[in-house]
Parts: structure tokens; sequence; C-alpha cells
């Protein structure tokens, strides 16, 4: 993602562009927002939301984290997919508060009501949402369009989410929506990035095997993938749902040994990506045998899967990525980088286990908490000076 020409900013620098403020919000909140939901599901602390405890965290990884991360992405993104200039400044700065006053009403809703809490906590996606739709369009960038219709699951399901917690008192179906939205954008962005920064790595570092090239195949794998979440949402425990589930992650499987990330272990800029990846037709496997064996396999060891490990390693390796090129710094992985992408591996492992077994899950459960926090935590510390100041000339 070249850098595209940019007006005469004079202002603060964290708000000449999209990347800077969200990146460095949305990491600082992923990784504090442990240190409340630890005590929560301890029963030792209550917030002042309506949500229940797991309600609240879910929420906050896939409606606040996350659309962060996204805004970050695609407003860097959009402007080089179009040609036209980034979103700035006093209109950059709208939107981040716009996102601060979203976490603000989730966090305190049971004094300003559900119905008030949605409303600005929807306002902020869907204002998102229609600065990407403008931009694609006022560039002719029709091919891009199709990013739009995972944001609009995203924004539907933060929605259910709020009349599921309301009417029903815990969320279901939105969660799941919540998780085809999220995933769907990893196998679509991941799909383009992935395959493409590999091959950027090998030619000029390991010349040999090169990642093939986007074909129907990949079509079929990311259509097979969207069928399985669909289902899920609607049919979680049906046999029919763990089929197509099963089938997706063999064909994600396949899909990511064809990028040929087993070549770039000596880059963990790289090797990352495919890391952050394989959580994908993992998940997809935890769910199909949680439905056929749900004695064996806890049913929410797929969810942390994508959610931990899917959504946490890919939005880290993405972070990382982008604010090194796109601050001037080298693409290069410095010992402390290499640090948090092992944080947030041990992260996404050990949530996994802590489904899978009883005698070790409080354990598991703490150290996934504080590698988590250290991984996001670390990013917002490393990386704010960069973030927060003028690019870096060359």
């Amino acid at each position: 993602m070249a850098i595209p020409r940019t007006r005469n900013y004079t202002g603060p620098a964290i708000l000449s562009y999209g990347f800077r403020p969200f990146f460095l919000l949305g990491a600082l909140y992923s990784g504090l927002s442990i240190l409340l939901w630890l005590p929560q599901f301890y029963g030792e602390l209550e917030l002042a939301t309506l949500f229940a405890p797991t309600d609240w965290h879910v929420h906050e990884l896939y409606f606040g984290f996350l659309p962060a991360v996204i805004t970050g992405f695609l407003f860097t993104a959009v402007p080089n997919w179009t040609g036209r200039m980034p979103l700035q400044g006093n209109g950059l700065l709208v939107l981040v508060l716009l996102w601060l006053a979203g976490r603000i009403a989730v966090t305190f809703s049971s004094h300003i009501g559900w119905q008030a809490a949605m409303i600005v906590d929807a306002v902020f996606l869907s204002a998102v949402a229609a600065v990407i739709a403008r931009e694609i369009i006022a560039g002719a960038n029709w091919r891009n369009l199709k990013v739009l219709l995972p944001l609009l699951v995203l924004i539907a399901a933060n929605i259910t989410f709020h009349l599921e917690a309301h009417y029903n008192g815990v969320s279901d179906i939105s969660r799941r929506l919540a998780a085809l939205a999220a995933i769907t954008l990893i196998m679509l962005i991941g799909g383009r990035v992935i395959p493409s920064f590999t091959r950027n790595w090998l030619v000029r570092e390991n010349p040999g095997r090169l990642p093939a090239a986007f074909s129907r195949y990949d079509i079929v794998a990311i259509a097979a993938g969207i069928a399985a979440l669909c289902l899920w949402a609607i049919g979680p425990d049906e046999k029919m749902t763990a089929a197509l589930m099963a089938a997706a992650a063999l064909l994600q499987v396949i899909r990511l040994g064809r990028w040929a990330g087993d070549r770039t272990l000596r880059d963990p800029l790289v090797w990352i990506l495919h890391a952050g990846y394989l959580f994908v037709p993992v998940g997809f496997a935890l769910i199909a045998a949680a439905i056929i064996s749900p004695e064996r396999v806890s049913p929410v060891a797929g969810i942390h899967a994508l959610g931990v490990g899917a959504v946490g390693c890919m939005t880290l390796a993405v972070m990382v990525r982008a604010s090194l090129g796109h601050t001037g710094q080298a693409l290069r992985a410095r010992p402390v980088v290499v640090f948090l992408f092992v944080a947030v591996l041990v992260a996404a492992l050990a949530r996994i286990l802590a489904t899978m077994t009883d005698s070790y899950s409080d354990s598991a459960l703490h150290v996934a908490a504080f590698a988590w926090m250290a991984a996001f935590c670390g990013f917002a510390i490393v990386f704010a000076p960069a973030l927060s100041r003028r690019r870096k000339s060359g």
C-alpha cells in the first residue's frame, strides 16, 4: 500500500492518516480492556454496562477493537485504490471521537439506557462505511465495493447484539454474525496481502517456489468459508454445519499451503501473516468437531480460535507492518516486534487450551489474558512515538 499524494496538512501528525489514531487507540483499548474483563469474569468487578460480562467482552472485541483496526487499514488502503486524498484533520478527528463515544456509551449504558447506547455505538461504523462508499464510488473503483459487504454485516450484527442483549438477556446469533464479518474480511483481504507480501519477500530474499496466483480455487475456498459461517450463524448445532465447516477447513488449509509460507521463516513480518491465517481453518475444524463431539471439544474452542487467533494475530500483523511502512521505517522485525508476535500467538493458543482442560483452565486463561495485553499494549508503547510524529523522509 504505497502512500498516495496528500494535502498540505499542517495539523497534528496523528491526524494525518487514518491508521495513526485508530491503530494506536484500538491496540491500547484492546490490551487494557482485558484488565477489566478478568475480574468481571471472576465476579470481582461490575461495570456500569447493561451487558452481561461475557457479552461486554465479546462486544468490545468485535465492535470496539476490530472496527478501529479495520478503519485504520481501510482509510490507508482506499486512497491508494482510488487515487483520492485521504481523510485528515478535523474529519478524521470526528470519527475518532465517534469511536470513543461508542466505547463510553456501551461501558456506561446502565446510566444512559440501552437505546441511546445502541444508537451512539452504531453511528461510528455507519459513518465509516459511508465514507468508504463515497471514496470508492467517487474514484470509480467498483471492484473494491465488495469490502463494504462485511462492514454492513458487522453494522447489522452490532445492532442485533444490542437488541438480543436487551430482549433475551444475552447475545446469540449476533456473535456469530460478527465472526462471519470478521473472518470474511480476513479471507478477502488476507488473500490479497499475504501472497503479495510473501512473493515480494521471496523474490528478494529466497528465490524459488512462489505463492500461487489468485485463481478459481481461491473463489471456491472463500465461498465455502462464507457459506459455512452463514450456516453456523443460523444453525450452530446442525450436522450440515459441521460437514460444511470441515470442508471449509480443508479448503482453507490447502489455500494457505499454496502461499509458500514455509519458505518465509526468516522474516517474522511475513510468517506471522501465515500463522494468523492458519487459525481460520483451525477455527472451522474445531467448530465442526464440537458439533460432532461436544463432550470432547468445547463449543467455544473454535470461537476463540477465530476471535483470539485469526482476528488477534492478523490485526496485529497488519498494524505492525503498516505502521512500519507508512511511518518511513524499515520493514524489519526488531526483537521487540518478534516479542509482540510471540505474545499474541501465546494468547491464542492459551485461550484455546483453556477451553480444552479443566485442570489448567484458570492458569491458561490468565496466560492468555496477560499475553494479549502484552501484545497490544506493547504495540501501543512501541509504536506510539512513530504514530504521533511526522513520517520519516525516504
